[in-house]
């Protein structure tokens, strides 16, 4: 295992704008870490830089203690996995999966071992002898991986190797990936668009926009305390509502898209800034209630679109010029126009600097653990 690290590293491919810039981060060994954004972040020219396939403009790269800016690929001891798959169509799947091998110079029999091996673990044993066009997405896609992990390099990149799959089979090869790196024990860096993949796979996430790092954290502290508006609404489906909002001193509260007035509590009141704020609650956070039930911190809105999934119903109404978005859980009958009753609670609030987009009120931790019970000898 080998640990990656970038240290201020800055791509530009006309040496006047950067396309990446002061990236520092520690990928440690062993670990799963995923960089995730919007197309254009710049995460897949990260993934090239440390791979060889992309010079790096400024900083430095250092795979294991070696500095490896003028390494090349070859001489990187790591392997990649590719979003098209790069199969080579004439040859079969055990030649694809020990191509590599071969320009070793391995001998034969142990190639052939090796792929025996790793055509097990990934269930490709009775496609060894296929050509690439006979098999499905999915099947490709595990050769590609299987060529990847045969080489028993310390560290593997992947570059969206799921977008071309379908719904089903991408839950399940998110599973598989992350079940055989835990197995082999390697580090893996990985680049994907989908929050979704970045929250079940990562160790750690890394959130690229505009070749900036946004956040680098454990998913589900990124998702419960995002850094700014934009990560916010970039993790989170449905994403987090965000608003407009003004402290009104003289009644003690939070003035919402100048649509919903809540009461501050005593404790938090010093702790909020006296100019407008951007304030954020997640789906989920807006609670149901019955419609007699009285408390300050129950508003009604009117629905604009509503969503039956079977396990959970999402709805929009709106909140000032913002089009909010509730998550409740199970089936409700609800419709367009209905006036419903919402509750929101002031804990549930991440509150954000309007200028400079930082954190400054986080949300409450709503985890729950689970009771462990003892056992007896």
């Amino acid at each position: 295992m080998k640990r990656v690290e970038l240290i201020d590293v800055s791509k530009s491919y006309d040496k006047q704008v950067d396309v990446i810039s002061n990236i520092n981060v520690t990928i440690e060994p062993g670990e799963f870490f995923v960089l995730v954004g919007p197309s254009g972040c710049g995460k897949s020219t990260m993934l090239r830089m440390i791979a060889g396939l992309e010079e790096i403009t400024g900083g430095t790269l250092k795979i294991g203690e070696k500095v490896a800016n003028n390494l090349s690929p070859n001489k990187r001891d790591l392997s990649m996995v590719f979003q098209n798959y790069a199969l080579y169509p004439h040859l079969s799947v055990q030649q694809n999966i020990t191509f590599g091998l071969d320009v070793k110079k391995m001998k034969k029999e142990e190639q052939r071992r090796k792929a025996v091996e790793v055509a097990e673990m990934l269930g490709l044993t009775d496609y060894l002898e296929r050509k690439p066009r006979e098999l499905s997405g999915g099947q490709r896609q595990r050769v590609a991986l299987a060529r990847a992990i045969v080489s028993e390099t310390p560290i593997c990149l992947m570059d969206e190797p799921l977008s071309n799959l379908d719904a089903k089979l991408r839950a399940h090869m998110r599973s598989e990936i992350r079940r055989i790196q835990r197995s082999l024990g390697i580090t893996m860096i990985y680049v994907t668009h989908d929050q979704v993949e970045a929250m079940t796979m990562g160790d750690r996430i890394m959130i690229l926009h505009e070749g900036k790092i946004q956040q680098i954290g454990k998913p589900i502290d990124i998702y419960n305390y995002p850094a700014n508006p934009f990560v916010a609404t970039f993790i989170g489906a449905p994403p987090m509502n965000l608003a407009k909002a003004e402290f009104d001193l003289s009644a003690s509260e939070l003035v919402i898209g100048n649509a919903l007035r809540l009461s501050v509590p005593v404790d938090d009141i010093g702790k909020l800034p006296r100019q407008s704020m951007t304030v954020g609650v997640r789906p989920e956070s807006l609670h149901p209630i019955a419609p007699e039930t009285v408390a300050e911190d129950v508003f009604h809105v009117e629905v604009t679109n509503v969503e039956i999934l079977g396990n959970e119903t999402v709805f929009s109404f709106k909140m000032g010029e913002e089009e909010w978005m509730a998550k409740w859980s199970g089936q409700w009958h609800i419709d367009i126009g209905d006036r419903i009753p919402v509750r929101m609670e002031f804990e549930s609030l991440s509150i954000f600097d309007e200028q400079s987009g930082e954190l400054i009120k986080k949300t409450i931790d709503y985890g729950n653990y689970v009771k462990q019970q003892e056992v007896s000898p």
